[in-house]
C-alpha cells in the first residue's frame, strides 16, 4: 500500500466557467466525497485539514466567482495543501474551447461572472487572462470541448473511484488527429503510418469497425510490425504501472480522420489486453456516421 492511499484525498477543482465544474463536483459527491463550491481561499487550509478519525475524502472548486480570487494566491494556497503530510492534494484544471463555452452561456442564457454587461466573450477573455498560469500546476487537465457528461462522469471515476481492489482501468480511444489530440491521454500512439482505407472508394465511407476496413489495414505489412511494437510497449509499461499503484490509464491511437486506422488499432488493442485480463474500456471519440453525398 503506497503512502499517499494512508493520506486525507483531497481534490481542488478550477477552471473556465462554463467547463464542467459543477457537474465534476457533484459527480466526486456521488463518490462519496465531502464537496464544496465556491469557497473563499483564505478558507482552503482550515476546511481541509485533517479532523479526527477518518473524514471523507474532499473536492473544493473555486474559480473567478469566489471571493478575493487571483492566480497567485490560489497557488500559494495550493502550496500550502500540498506541504500537509496528512493529505494528498491534486488540483484539476477545466477547460474548454472558447466557441463552445459561448454556446453553451448562449444555450442557458446565463451571464458570465467577468462580462457583466458586455458580450460573454468579453468575460471569457479576461477570465483567461486570469487562469493562464494555473494550467500548467495541474496534476490532471480536463478539456470538456467534446466530451459528454457520462464521458466526464466516467472519466473522473475511472480516476478518483475509491477502489477495495487494487487494479489498473484502461481506456482505449482512438481520435483524430484533426481535432486535437486528447487532453487526459497518458499514452498516444500513432497510426497515420498505415495505409489510409479513406482513399479506397468502397471503404471510405466505413469504420475501422468494419470486417473490409479490418481486412484492408490487416493486409498492410506494417500492421503486425506496428501492432507487435506497442504490444511490447504495454508489456513492458503497464506492469510498472500497476506496481506503482496507478489505477487508471488512458491509451490514445490516432489517425488523420479518425475513422479507419486508430478505430481498428484500438480495438484490436483493447481485444488484447481483455486477454491479458486488464479491465478495459474502448472509446471512439470522433467515429460519425458518413453517408454517400
Amino acid at each position: 500500500m503506497s503512502s499517499d492511499s494512508l493520506k486525507r484525498p483531497v481534490i481542488l477543482i478550477t477552471g473556465m466557467s462554463g467547463s464542467g465544474k459543477s457537474i465534476a463536483l457533484k459527480t466526486f459527491e456521488d463518490m462519496g466525497y465531502e464537496t464544496i463550491d465556491n469557497l473563499p481561499l483564505s478558507f482552503l487550509e482550515g476546511v481541509a485539514r485533517t479532523s479526527q478519525g477518518e473524514p471523507p475524502p474532499l473536492a473544493i472548486a473555486v474559480d473567478v466567482r469566489t471571493r478575493g480570487f487571483t492566480a497567485e494566491r490560489f497557488l500559494e494556497e495550493l502550496q500550502k495543501l500540498s506541504q500537509d503530510k496528512t493529505r494528498h492534494t491534486q488540483f484539476i484544471f477545466f477547460d474548454c474551447e472558447d466557441e463552445i463555452l459561448v454556446r453553451r452561456y448562449n444555450a442557458s442564457r446565463r451571464l458570465h461572472p467577468l462580462a457583466h454587461e458586455r458580450p460573454v466573450l468579453d468575460g471569457m477573455r479576461v477570465e483567461r487572462h486570469i487562469m493562464s498560469s494555473l494550467q500548467d500546476h495541474a496534476d490532471m487537465v480536463i478539456d470538456t470541448s467534446h466530451l459528454s457528461t457520462a464521458d466526464l462522469k466516467g472519466q473522473l471515476r475511472r480516476r478518483f473511484l475509491p477502489k477495495k481492489s487494487p487494479g489498473l482501468s484502461i481506456l482505449v480511444m482512438s481520435f483524430s488527429y484533426r481535432h486535437g489530440l486528447p487532453r487526459e491521454a497518458d499514452i498516444v500512439f500513432d497510426a497515420r503510418a498505415l495505409k489510409n482505407p479513406f482513399y479506397e472508394e468502397n471503404l471510405s465511407l466505413l469504420s475501422g469497425e468494419t470486417l473490409e476496413v479490418a481486412d484492408y489495414i490487416e493486409k498492410d505489412p506494417l500492421f503486425p510490425l506496428l501492432l507487435n511494437s506497442l504490444k511490447e510497449i504495454l508489456s513492458l509499461s503497464l506492469p510498472r504501472f500497476e506496481k506503482e499503484g496507478r489505477q487508471y490509464l488512458t491509451l490514445a491511437i490516432g489517425c488523420t480522420g479518425g475513422q479507419h486506422r486508430s478505430v481498428f488499432v484500438a480495438k484490436t488493442l483493447a481485444e488484447w489486453l481483455q486477454t491479458e485480463k486488464k479491465h478495459v474500456k474502448l472509446k471512439h471519440r470522433d467515429v460519425k456516421e458518413r453517408k454517400k453525398q
